[in-house]
């Protein structure tokens, strides 16, 4: 990382390159400071942030619920499959035009737009993950007497939950794309709409600003998955001294 910036910084002052349209390492972080001091940057990252969140929490809670019902019955995901490719395939950018055109250029839109871009990773790997699970063990809870609350509960979550986190994983770092995307479309607040003001005003070191917190806040919410992982799947990790084959 150190060397990417020092390879940055020798760039700019050997080629002379004018500062709109790559600025030095020590501008951005200049510029970073004072949007830092005049709440710029925080409350645009704030917007953002709760943006991902709750369409991350809507996408993955939608796609576990359906991929759960899909996993479970052949027939029906064979009558869903082409339509929930066939949603698949038109890109995210020429669908938030009209979620922003039906629900306004406020959250809502930008909520669906993170949801809808997080849902078909999660369902996928909920799907897969249900049908990853041993008959043989479903056999065994039906033998003891279990109800399906139970086997779903102690069994079907427990076998699926590293290819759910995996998913998790996925959709997460999709969240923060979604949520750029529609705040592209029309937005006055959010780090999307302090890119596009930057833009207009040739302003790119605050462009870089904008789009390393965008980085950092993707990093931090996939780090966090991680540590859910972590402690979710303690059971699975190596211990010191295990080889692993």
């Amino acid at each position: 990382m150190l060397l990417a910036v020092l390879l940055w910084q020798v760039i700019t002052l050997l080629w002379s390159i004018p500062a709109f349209i790559l600025p030095a390492p020590a501008s951005v972080w200049e510029r970073f400071v004072r949007s830092l001091a005049d709440g710029t940057l925080l409350r645009n990252s704030l917007v953002t942030l709760f943006e991902v969140l709750v369409g991350l929490l809507l996408g993955v809670c939608a796609a576990s619920l359906l991929g759960y019902r899909l996993a479970k019955s052949v027939r029906l995901e064979r009558l869903l499959s082409p339509y929930i490719v066939a949603s698949q395939s038109i890109p995210i950018v020429a669908i938030a035009p009209l979620l922003v055109i039906w629900f306004g250029p406020g959250l809502t839109s930008k909520i669906l737009i993170c949801a809808l871009i997080v849902f078909f990773p999660v369902l996928i790997n909920t799907i897969v993950g249900m049908r990853s699970v041993p008959d043989d063990l479903r056999d065994l809870m039906r033998s003891l007497g279990a109800t399906r609350w139970q086997t779903f509960r102690l069994l079907e979550v427990h076998a699926a939950l590293p290819v759910l986190l995996g998913g998790l994983r996925i959709g997460a770092t999709l969240a923060v794309i979604g949520a750029v995307v529609g705040e592209f479309m029309a937005s006055d607040r959010g780090l999307g709409f302090l890119i596009n003001v930057a833009r207009g005003l040739y302003d790119t070191s605050l462009v870089f600003v904008a789009v390393f917190t965008l980085v950092l806040m993707a990093l931090s919410l996939y780090g966090l998955v991680v540590l859910l992982e972590l402690r979710l799947l303690s059971w699975q990790q190596p211990k010191e001294g295990d080889v692993i084959q």
